[in-house]
């Protein structure tokens, strides 16, 4: 770690400077402000011991600047006893502490430390902000058909307003591109974007996850740990699979949205957050309030912006497009030159039914470009299911054909619901024992 010091004493730079060599630690430093300004500019300084007090330029100017230079680096200012209330004010500024003369030694370092920590925070913090764009940005929604034109006007719509939006789909249609996509767009964009998915998260464990916990609030809770709204203050929560929380949880999620306050588990001290919500559900929700499944007050506060996403088999035109889309990433990851699909093979993708929509689609195309060795992307590359009429017409007996189907339908679901054996059941219409009946019949395993 590079840390500069900016101090005009020379006995106690040079102090500071074998102190922190002795730690490991990179010095870097100067006794005037301004040769301590480019120096700052020059080396990929993390961390900058700033006298308050400098011949040539006052600390409260070098900090400023510094923080312009880069905003995420800390700045511990070194100041005499008098000057605290300067110092104060140079916090407000920016400046992570203040130490007063003469140093602690052993202060200094652990704040030094404290300082480092906070600073690989907002590095990834400001890394994730990056990814997160980059997976969400406007640029990764293609289409081509009307009805996501249609769409695509509403999430202009949406995304200028506070409102909280619900987007319901089936599964892997891109919900949460949508919702990214939004976020994106709205006046919150530099602040968090923050998803969660529900049904991925043991029932024990969604309170903590979304509102955090205090240290021993339960079994395991071995320190104190803010939750995903806290997390997401400023920015914009993704709620993904809402229809999957539970009932107990969505009066406190009602609470939230009316209140703005959370209590972390453990807690009685309420703390005030400021965030979007964005729900998406592959669930009926009218249908869950019938069964008292989902509450009709939380229902209504959610489903202020609604946006309906069709599955791909309603809006065939957007295929080649993806097709070509995925083409490119995927033949650049794998370091082919793969131009694109045969249109033999584009019409067998036309033809199918897409259960598992976008992200089905995405998949096959990724295993096509895995497979392809030559410009252009074939029939063969294709899992068989897509084929199946043309494949299983010729392998004679009915029920080995019907067989075979039903195995490549059970795999495939499965892999849509990530193995979970319940919801792939319900996906197909069968028992949750029907179907591990049909796994072990057929030889099917995760592995």
């Amino acid at each position: 770690m590079k840390i500069l010091i900016m101090e005009d004493e020379r006995n106690q730079r040079i102090l500071l400077k074998k102190l922190l060599e002795k730690e490991g630690y990179n010095v870097f430093e100067s006794e005037r402000g301004g040769e301590g300004i480019e120096e700052f500019k020059k080396e990929d300084i993390d961390l900058v011991l700033l006298d308050q007090k400098l011949p040539d330029i006052n600390g409260m100017k070098v900090l400023k600047k510094l923080k312009e230079i880069n905003p995420l680096v800390p700045i511990i200012i070194i100041t005499a006893f008098g000057d605290i209330k300067n110092a104060v004010e140079a916090m407000r500024e920016g400046a992570f502490y203040y130490l007063t003369k003469p140093i602690n030694s052993d202060e200094l370092l652990i704040l030094i430390k404290k300082a480092i920590e906070n600073l690989n925070l907002k590095k990834e913090i400001k890394k994730l902000k990056e990814i997160l764009k980059e997976r969400y940005s406007y640029d990764r929604l293609i289409y081509a058909s009307g009805k996501m034109e249609e769409i695509m006007r509403i999430v202009f719509k949406a995304s200028k307003s506070d409102a909280n939006v619900l987007i319901t789909g089936e599964s892997g249609t891109g919900k949460e591109l949508i919702a990214g996509a939004i976020h994106y767009l709205s006046k919150r964009r530099n602040q968090k974007f923050v998803p969660v998915h529900i049904s991925s998260l043991p029932e024990t464990l969604v309170e903590a996850e979304l509102f955090g916990h205090e240290k021993g609030a339960f079994t395991g809770a071995e320190r104190k740990r803010i939750g995903k709204f806290e997390f997401a203050s400023g920015g914009a929560i993704f709620l993904d699979e809402i229809g999957d929380l539970p009932l107990s949880l969505q009066v406190k999620l009602l609470r939230v949205i009316e209140e703005k306050k959370i209590t972390r588990l453990g807690s009685n001290e309420e703390i005030p957050v400021d965030v979007r919500i964005i729900c998406a559900t592959n669930k009926n929700l009218e249908e869950e309030m019938k069964r008292g499944k989902f509450r009709e007050d939380l229902y209504y506060r959610l489903n202020v912006v609604r946006i309906h996403i069709p599955p791909l088999r309603e809006r065939k035109e957007d295929i080649p497009l993806l097709v070509d889309y995925f083409i490119k990433i995927y033949s650049k990851r794998e370091g082919k030159e793969i131009k694109g699909i045969t249109d033999e093979a584009l019409k067998s993708l036309m033809k199918y039914h897409f259960p598992g929509n976008v992200r089905e689609l995405e998949n096959i195309i990724e295993r096509a470009c895995v497979l392809c060795e030559g410009e252009y992307i074939k029939r063969e590359h294709l899992p068989t299911f897509i084929n199946f009429k043309r494949e299983y017409s010729k392998s004679g007996k009915l029920v080995e054909t019907l067989e075979k189907i039903e195995k490549e339908m059970i795999i495939q679901t499965l892999e849509e619901n990530n193995w979970i054996q319940t919801k792939a059941a319900e996906k197909l219409g069968i028992s949750e024992r029907v179907l591990r009946y049909k796994m072990k019949k057929y030889g099917i395993s995760k592995e």
